[in-house]
C-alpha cells in the first residue's frame, strides 16, 4: 500500500463544492473519478479542507492510498489528462503512510478577493467580490484586523456554530493591502471554522466602508455571537492560497 499526496489548483465556479455529492459536480468527485480511469479501483481522497460551492484553490492539499505501482509523475501527468481543463494537479509525491492532508495540516492561507473598482471588472465577476462604492479604506481594514491575531474563540465568525467540539482556533498573519482596483484580504492560520474567513471579509468590509469602527472587530470576537460580525462575503472571492504540513 502506497500513500500518495496531490496538490491540486482548480477554478471553483462550475463545481458544487470539493466534497462528492450525488448528481452534483464537485472537484473530489472529478479527481477520484480520474484516479478510478488511471487505477481501475475505486480510492478516497482526504483533502486539507472542504471547499464551498463557488470558492477557488491554489494549493489544496489531498491524500489517497493506492496499490497502484504508478510512480508519482505519471499520476500528475495522467490525472491532468483526464481531468478538466478547470482543475489541475500541480504535484504529486508519494509519502508516509500516516500522512493525512486534513489531520496532518498545521497551518493553512486563505485570501479574499474584493474589486473596488468604479466601474466592476466583467472578467473577475466569478473570481472577486464586485464592490464598487464606496471605495474602501483598506488601511483602516488593516488595522482592525490585528486584534484578530492570536489564539480566540472565533465563534462569532462561524455561520453554522455549534458543528465542532471547539471554536478556538489561532490565527498567526493577517494582511489588508490594495492593488490598484483590488483589495485583498489574507488569513493565516492552524484552522477555519466553517466560513469563518468569508465572515472576517464581511467584518472588515463594513469597516473599510465606515459602517464600523475599527474597534468593532474586536468586540465581535469577544461577543461570541455571530449577530455581532459581519455579513458572510460572496464564495467567489475567496481562494485557499496554501496549506503548510
Amino acid at each position: 500500500m502506497r500513500n500518495i499526496k496531490l496538490v491540486v489548483s482548480y477554478d471553483g465556479t462550475n463545481f458544487s463544492g470539493w466534497q462528492r455529492q450525488r448528481d452534483r459536480r464537485t472537484v473530489q468527485g472529478d479527481i477520484e473519478d480520474a484516479i478510478a480511469r488511471l487505477t481501475g479501483a475505486v480510492h478516497h481522497l482526504n483533502a486539507s479542507g472542504r471547499t464551498d460551492a463557488g470558492v477557488h484553490a491554489l494549493g489544496q492539499v489531498a491524500n489517497f492510498r493506492t496499490e497502484s505501482t504508478h510512480p508519482p509523475e505519471v499520476f500528475r501527468r495522467a490525472l491532468n489528462a483526464f481531468l478538466p481543463r478547470d482543475v489541475r494537479v500541480l504535484e504529486a509525491s508519494e509519502v508516509p503512510l500516516d500522512f493525512h492532508a486534513t489531520i496532518s495540516a498545521k497551518k493553512k492561507m486563505y485570501r479574499y478577493v474584493i474589486d473596488n473598482g468604479s466601474i466592476s471588472n466583467p472578467f473577475r465577476l466569478s473570481y472577486a467580490y464586485a464592490l464598487q462604492a464606496p471605495r474602501l479604506d483598506e488601511s483602516a481594514m488593516k488595522r482592525s484586523a490585528q486584534s484578530l491575531l492570536g489564539t480566540h474563540d472565533f465563534r462569532s465568525f462561524e455561520t453554522h456554530w455549534p458543528n465542532r467540539t471547539t471554536s478556538i482556533r489561532t490565527i498567526m498573519n493577517v494582511d489588508v493591502y490594495r492593488s490598484a482596483d483590488v483589495v485583498s484580504i489574507e488569513v493565516e492560520a492552524d484552522g477555519f471554522l466553517y466560513n469563518m474567513v468569508r465572515s472576517i471579509a464581511g467584518t472588515l468590509i463594513n469597516v473599510g466602508k465606515g459602517l464600523w469602527s475599527e474597534e468593532r472587530v474586536a468586540a465581535a470576537v469577544a461577543a461570541l455571537d455571530r449577530r455581532a460580525a459581519g455579513p458572510t462575503a460572496p464564495p467567489q472571492g475567496l481562494y485557499l492560497v496554501r496549506v503548510d504540513y
